[in-house]
Protein backbone atom coordinates (compact mmCIF):
# COMPACT_ATOMS: atom_id res chain seq x y z
CA UNK A 1 0.00 0.00 0.00
CA UNK A 2 1.51 3.52 -1.27
CA UNK A 3 2.55 5.37 2.48
CA UNK A 4 3.10 8.82 2.91
CA UNK A 5 6.76 8.42 2.03
CA UNK A 6 5.20 7.27 -1.48
CA UNK A 7 2.13 9.37 -2.03
CA UNK A 8 4.57 12.52 -1.41
CA UNK A 9 6.56 11.35 -4.06
CA UNK A 10 3.93 10.52 -6.10
CA UNK A 11 3.00 14.53 -5.36
CA UNK A 12 6.25 16.03 -6.28
CA UNK A 13 6.35 14.03 -9.97
CA UNK A 14 2.68 14.82 -10.64
CA UNK A 15 3.82 18.42 -10.04
CA UNK A 16 6.45 18.32 -12.70
CA UNK A 17 4.29 16.48 -15.24
CA UNK A 18 0.33 17.82 -14.90
CA UNK A 19 0.44 21.32 -13.76
CA UNK A 20 -1.00 24.02 -15.55
CA UNK A 21 -2.17 21.69 -18.49
CA UNK A 22 -5.92 22.15 -19.74
CA UNK A 23 -8.45 19.25 -19.05
CA UNK A 24 -10.20 18.67 -21.99
CA UNK A 25 -12.23 15.60 -21.11
CA UNK A 26 -12.49 12.74 -18.20
CA UNK A 27 -13.16 9.19 -19.32
CA UNK A 28 -14.50 7.41 -16.03
CA UNK A 29 -14.22 3.70 -17.06
CA UNK A 30 -14.92 2.65 -13.76
CA UNK A 31 -17.61 4.62 -12.01
CA UNK A 32 -17.00 3.14 -8.35
CA UNK A 33 -13.95 5.16 -8.07
CA UNK A 34 -15.64 8.79 -7.90
CA UNK A 35 -17.88 9.39 -5.16
CA UNK A 36 -19.87 12.37 -6.80
CA UNK A 37 -22.48 12.44 -9.24
CA UNK A 38 -20.10 11.80 -12.26
CA UNK A 39 -21.62 14.66 -14.51
CA UNK A 40 -20.95 16.86 -11.58
CA UNK A 41 -17.42 15.58 -11.18
CA UNK A 42 -16.80 15.66 -14.90
CA UNK A 43 -18.07 19.15 -14.90
CA UNK A 44 -16.21 20.35 -12.45
CA UNK A 45 -12.85 19.11 -13.99
CA UNK A 46 -13.42 19.82 -18.13
CA UNK A 47 -11.71 23.26 -18.92
CA UNK A 48 -10.18 23.26 -15.82
CA UNK A 49 -6.68 22.45 -14.91
CA UNK A 50 -4.40 21.42 -12.04
CA UNK A 51 -3.02 24.65 -10.30
CA UNK A 52 -1.19 22.84 -7.47
CA UNK A 53 -0.95 19.26 -5.76
CA UNK A 54 -0.85 18.12 -2.00
CA UNK A 55 -1.18 15.84 0.31
CA UNK A 56 -2.77 15.11 3.28
CA UNK A 57 -1.58 11.99 4.89
CA UNK A 58 -2.18 9.34 2.51
CA UNK A 59 -4.62 11.88 0.52
CA UNK A 60 -3.39 13.78 -2.58
CA UNK A 61 -5.20 16.86 -2.89
CA UNK A 62 -5.31 18.56 -6.16
CA UNK A 63 -6.12 21.93 -6.72
CA UNK A 64 -8.89 22.76 -9.32
CA UNK A 65 -10.19 26.65 -9.34
CA UNK A 66 -12.51 27.24 -6.65
CA UNK A 67 -12.66 23.24 -5.79
CA UNK A 68 -10.15 20.74 -4.93
CA UNK A 69 -10.01 16.28 -6.17
CA UNK A 70 -8.91 14.45 -2.99
CA UNK A 71 -7.84 11.27 -4.03
CA UNK A 72 -7.16 8.10 -1.95
CA UNK A 73 -4.53 5.43 -3.63
CA UNK A 74 -6.23 2.44 -1.27
CA UNK A 75 -4.05 -0.87 -1.44
CA UNK A 76 -2.73 -0.30 -4.97
CA UNK A 77 -3.47 2.17 -6.90
CA UNK A 78 -1.01 4.47 -8.93
CA UNK A 79 -1.26 7.07 -11.36
CA UNK A 80 0.72 6.87 -14.92
CA UNK A 81 1.22 9.64 -17.53
CA UNK A 82 0.89 8.36 -21.21
CA UNK A 83 0.22 9.51 -24.37
CA UNK A 84 -3.40 9.58 -25.24
CA UNK A 85 -2.90 7.29 -28.64
CA UNK A 86 -1.50 4.18 -25.71
CA UNK A 87 -3.81 1.66 -25.61
CA UNK A 88 -5.96 1.72 -22.43
CA UNK A 89 -4.74 -0.96 -19.92
CA UNK A 90 -7.92 -2.75 -18.13
CA UNK A 91 -6.94 -1.65 -15.28
CA UNK A 92 -7.06 1.96 -15.87
CA UNK A 93 -10.52 3.29 -14.87
CA UNK A 94 -10.51 7.19 -14.34
CA UNK A 95 -8.58 9.38 -17.20
CA UNK A 96 -8.00 12.90 -17.16
CA UNK A 97 -7.28 14.12 -21.30
CA UNK A 98 -5.11 16.96 -21.73
CA UNK A 99 -5.38 19.43 -24.60
CA UNK A 100 -1.48 18.35 -25.20
CA UNK A 101 -2.39 15.07 -25.95
CA UNK A 102 -1.26 13.61 -22.58
CA UNK A 103 -3.67 11.37 -19.92
CA UNK A 104 -3.13 10.90 -16.62
CA UNK A 105 -4.76 7.77 -15.89
CA UNK A 106 -5.56 6.08 -12.15
CA UNK A 107 -4.69 2.74 -12.11
CA UNK A 108 -5.97 0.32 -9.60
CA UNK A 109 -5.69 -3.71 -9.88
CA UNK A 110 -8.32 -3.76 -7.00
CA UNK A 111 -10.57 -0.95 -7.58
CA UNK A 112 -10.32 0.11 -3.79
CA UNK A 113 -9.12 3.56 -4.93
CA UNK A 114 -11.66 6.93 -4.54
CA UNK A 115 -11.89 10.02 -5.83
CA UNK A 116 -13.98 13.00 -4.08
CA UNK A 117 -14.63 16.78 -5.58
CA UNK A 118 -14.92 19.44 -3.02
CA UNK A 119 -15.21 23.02 -2.63
CA UNK A 120 -12.35 24.61 -0.82
CA UNK A 121 -13.79 26.11 1.67
CA UNK A 122 -15.44 22.43 2.71
CA UNK A 123 -12.42 20.46 2.74
CA UNK A 124 -11.72 19.99 6.15
CA UNK A 125 -15.81 19.23 6.59
CA UNK A 126 -14.87 15.92 4.01
CA UNK A 127 -15.22 13.38 6.59
CA UNK A 128 -11.71 11.01 5.57
CA UNK A 129 -9.76 14.22 5.30
CA UNK A 130 -11.48 15.56 8.80
CA UNK A 131 -10.39 12.65 10.68
CA UNK A 132 -6.79 12.57 9.82
CA UNK A 133 -4.58 13.02 12.59
CA UNK A 134 -0.67 14.77 12.31
CA UNK A 135 1.59 13.59 10.00
CA UNK A 136 5.16 12.41 11.03
CA UNK A 137 6.92 15.03 9.55
CA UNK A 138 4.94 17.87 11.05
CA UNK A 139 6.45 20.04 14.47
CA UNK A 140 2.84 19.91 15.79
CA UNK A 141 3.43 15.67 16.71
CA UNK A 142 4.91 16.04 20.04
CA UNK A 143 5.21 13.06 23.11
CA UNK A 144 2.04 14.90 24.70
CA UNK A 145 0.04 14.21 21.56
CA UNK A 146 1.10 10.83 20.89
CA UNK A 147 0.46 9.86 24.60
CA UNK A 148 -2.94 11.22 25.37
CA UNK A 149 -3.98 9.67 22.11
CA UNK A 150 -2.80 6.14 23.41
CA UNK A 151 -2.09 5.97 26.86
CA UNK A 152 -6.29 5.86 27.81
CA UNK A 153 -6.41 2.44 24.94
CA UNK A 154 -6.23 -1.32 25.30
CA UNK A 155 -5.16 -1.74 21.63
CA UNK A 156 -2.08 -3.36 20.72
CA UNK A 157 0.59 -0.40 19.58
CA UNK A 158 0.99 -1.82 15.99
CA UNK A 159 -2.49 -0.92 15.50
CA UNK A 160 -2.38 2.15 16.92
CA UNK A 161 0.21 3.45 14.40
CA UNK A 162 -2.09 2.21 11.91
CA UNK A 163 -4.88 4.27 12.96
CA UNK A 164 -4.97 7.89 10.53
CA UNK A 165 -6.76 9.56 12.81
CA UNK A 166 -4.03 9.61 14.99
CA UNK A 167 -0.93 9.68 13.08
CA UNK A 168 -1.79 10.25 9.32
CA UNK A 169 0.18 8.52 6.80
CA UNK A 170 1.81 5.85 8.49
CA UNK A 171 1.24 2.01 7.09
CA UNK A 172 2.21 -1.29 7.08
CA UNK A 173 5.80 -0.85 6.54
CA UNK A 174 6.86 1.84 8.65
CA UNK A 175 4.70 1.08 11.52
CA UNK A 176 6.41 -1.93 11.80
CA UNK A 177 10.19 0.57 11.24
CA UNK A 178 9.19 2.86 13.76
CA UNK A 179 8.08 0.17 16.31
CA UNK A 180 11.64 -1.58 15.77
CA UNK A 181 13.26 1.89 16.19
CA UNK A 182 11.47 3.08 19.17
CA UNK A 183 12.11 -0.42 21.10
CA UNK A 184 8.37 -1.11 21.35
CA UNK A 185 6.67 -4.44 21.08
CA UNK A 186 3.95 -4.52 18.56
CA UNK A 187 1.56 -6.36 20.92
CA UNK A 188 2.17 -3.63 24.06
CA UNK A 189 -1.20 -1.95 24.71
CA UNK A 190 -1.40 2.25 24.68
CA UNK A 191 -2.83 1.81 28.02
CA UNK A 192 0.86 0.98 29.13
CA UNK A 193 3.04 3.56 26.96
CA UNK A 194 5.29 5.79 28.77
CA UNK A 195 5.81 9.01 28.09
CA UNK A 196 9.46 8.40 26.64
CA UNK A 197 8.29 5.85 24.91
CA UNK A 198 6.55 8.37 22.79
CA UNK A 199 9.35 10.69 22.26
CA UNK A 200 11.06 7.68 20.72
CA UNK A 201 8.30 7.49 18.48
CA UNK A 202 7.81 10.60 17.50
CA UNK A 203 11.84 10.85 16.75
CA UNK A 204 11.68 7.23 15.31
CA UNK A 205 8.64 8.70 13.06
CA UNK A 206 9.94 12.24 11.87
CA UNK A 207 13.44 10.37 11.04
CA UNK A 208 11.96 7.39 8.65
CA UNK A 209 9.47 9.02 6.93
CA UNK A 210 11.94 12.08 6.39
CA UNK A 211 14.13 9.77 5.07
CA UNK A 212 11.89 7.67 2.86
CA UNK A 213 10.86 10.73 1.18
CA UNK A 214 13.98 11.52 0.01
CA UNK A 215 15.17 8.24 -0.85
CA UNK A 216 12.07 8.33 -3.31
CA UNK A 217 9.76 6.01 -0.84
CA UNK A 218 9.65 1.71 -0.91
CA UNK A 219 9.33 -0.30 -3.79
CA UNK A 220 8.03 -3.59 -2.67
CA UNK A 221 5.57 -6.22 -4.21
CA UNK A 222 2.85 -4.28 -2.67
CA UNK A 223 4.01 -0.75 -3.57
CA UNK A 224 5.56 -1.25 -7.29
CA UNK A 225 6.73 2.14 -9.26
CA UNK A 226 4.52 4.05 -11.33
CA UNK A 227 5.47 7.52 -13.30
CA UNK A 228 8.62 6.16 -13.56
CA UNK A 229 9.87 6.73 -9.96
CA UNK A 230 11.47 3.74 -7.69
CA UNK A 231 11.55 4.04 -4.04
CA UNK A 232 15.02 2.97 -2.73
CA UNK A 233 13.86 3.17 0.80
CA UNK A 234 13.58 -0.59 0.86
CA UNK A 235 17.27 -0.76 0.88
CA UNK A 236 16.77 0.76 4.64
CA UNK A 237 14.25 -1.55 6.25
CA UNK A 238 15.46 -3.30 9.52
CA UNK A 239 12.27 -5.80 9.88
CA UNK A 240 9.35 -4.94 7.65
CA UNK A 241 9.58 -8.38 5.49
CA UNK A 242 12.75 -9.51 7.19
CA UNK A 243 11.44 -12.39 8.68
CA UNK A 244 13.93 -15.23 9.23
CA UNK A 245 16.60 -12.95 8.82
CA UNK A 246 19.20 -11.50 11.89
CA UNK A 247 18.47 -8.18 13.81
CA UNK A 248 20.88 -5.71 12.88
CA UNK A 249 21.57 -4.65 16.42
CA UNK A 250 21.30 -8.19 18.25
CA UNK A 251 21.76 -10.84 15.83
CA UNK A 252 18.30 -12.43 16.91
CA UNK A 253 16.05 -14.18 13.96
CA UNK A 254 13.03 -11.39 12.92
CA UNK A 255 9.76 -12.80 14.12
CA UNK A 256 6.34 -12.44 12.01
CA UNK A 257 3.05 -12.30 13.67
CA UNK A 258 -0.52 -11.20 12.70
CA UNK A 259 -1.45 -8.15 14.51
CA UNK A 260 -5.26 -7.26 13.84
CA UNK A 261 -5.28 -8.96 10.95
CA UNK A 262 -1.91 -7.48 9.44
CA UNK A 263 1.43 -9.14 9.05
CA UNK A 264 3.84 -7.48 11.60
CA UNK A 265 7.80 -7.99 11.98
CA UNK A 266 9.51 -7.52 15.13
CA UNK A 267 12.69 -8.46 16.94
CA UNK A 268 11.66 -10.48 20.00
CA UNK A 269 14.88 -9.53 22.26
CA UNK A 270 15.10 -5.52 21.10
CA UNK A 271 11.36 -5.57 21.48
CA UNK A 272 10.27 -7.19 24.55
CA UNK A 273 6.78 -7.20 25.82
Amino acid sequence: MPEIAEVQTVKKVLRERVLGKRIRNVNILYKGIIDNDIEYFKDILIGKYFDNIDSIGKWLIFSIGDHYLCSHLRMEGKYFVKNHDEVIDKHEHVIFEFDDGIDLRYHDVRKFGKMHIVSKDKLYEYEPIKKQGIEPIDSKLTKEYIYNKLSTKKVPMKSLLLDQTIISGLGNIYADEVLYASGINPLKLGIDITMEECEKIRISSNKIISKSIEYGGTTIRSYTSSLGVIGHYQDYLCVHKKEGDKCMKCNTIIKRIKVGGRSTYYCPTCQKL
